[in-house]
């Protein structure tokens, strides 16, 4: 593997940055994971616009652009894979111990990897913790991940994928690493951006091509769905056949509802045809 890091191309070996930067120490940064599809990033633009949203969010300096393109052109040329996960994490960088900023500036790091194509249906759970819709960073992609770890490991514990979570005030949300849709009266809903979740870049793709409504709902929601499923750059649309252990989708928990078997079939077609929407 070779990565990007602060402007060139390495050996994964000499890839390595300061036990000091802000990023490690404490999460001060924002990070990108883009599906890869025969050598070329999916959805590059939306994603970089991501990328730059957040940095502000945190207050750090916008990301040169210019050089994340070409980061991203140079570790898929280096790693041209078939299906693969390209990640962009851009920190504080060095600094202090503690929450003050340095100033030694940014850290840009870009690498891909390898990752098989995503089952076309899962398992999910629900999880007592909540997300902050009202916190400081609600809705940035930081790297300040370990609620998502805890919460990802619980449901791996009960033999799910991914674990959904409710905001502060009993509001469906989103799960760990995904934006979650349901189905209602054979109408699609999502939760809005005001319910504190992540504006995830499959999530605008669905609303604007499928015609999703963006709903404020209730938790409890999600043992009533008709269908259900999640979201994420590396999953597309991905059928929810059992939740909490109820059988969901076509019935017999085996295969994806109707409605939800079209967006799949919408976001393909439309993928498919622009790598760059």
């Amino acid at each position: 593997m070779r990565i990007w890091l602060d402007g060139a191309l390495r050996d994964v070996d000499d890839a390595t940055v300061s036990v000091l930067d802000h990023g490690l120490t404490v999460g001060d940064g924002v990070f990108e994971t883009l599906k890869a599809v025969r050598g070329r990033p999916f959805a590059l633009t939306r994603h970089l616009e991501r990328l730059t949203r957040s940095a502000r969010g945190l207050g750090l300096p916008d990301p040169d652009l210019d050089e994340v393109r070409r980061a991203c052109a140079a570790v898929l040329e280096a790693e041209p894979v078939e299906h693969g996960r390209l990640r962009l994490t851009y920190t504080g960088g060095v600094a202090p111990l503690g929450s003050d900023r340095g100033d030694a500036g940014t850290t840009l790091i870009a690498a891909v990897a390898a990752s098989p194509r995503r089952p076309d249906t899962t398992s999910v759970v629900t999880v007592p913790w909540v997300r902050n819709e009202r916190s400081a960073v609600a809705g940035l992609k930081t790297t300040s991940y370990a609620e998502n770890v805890v919460a990802l490991a619980a449901a791996h514990r009960a033999g799910a994928s991914e674990a959904l979570l409710a905001n502060t005030v009993g509001r469906l949300c989103e799960g760990t690493g995904s934006n979650v849709f349901v189905v209602l009266d054979g109408e699609l809903h999502t939760p809005p951006l005001e319910s504190g979740c992540l504006a995830g870049i499959t999530r605008a793709l669905i609303v604007d091509w499928a015609g999703a409504k963006e709903t404020d709902l209730p938790f409890e929601v999600l043992a009533e769905a008709e269908e259900v499923f999640v979201t994420s750059s590396l999953r597309d649309a991905q059928a929810v056949v059992r939740l909490d252990g109820r059988a969901l989708g076509s019935g017999s928990g085996s295969g994806p509802g109707p409605v939800t078997a079209e967006v799949v079939r919408i976001f393909e077609v439309k993928a498919g045809a622009d790598i760059d929407p």
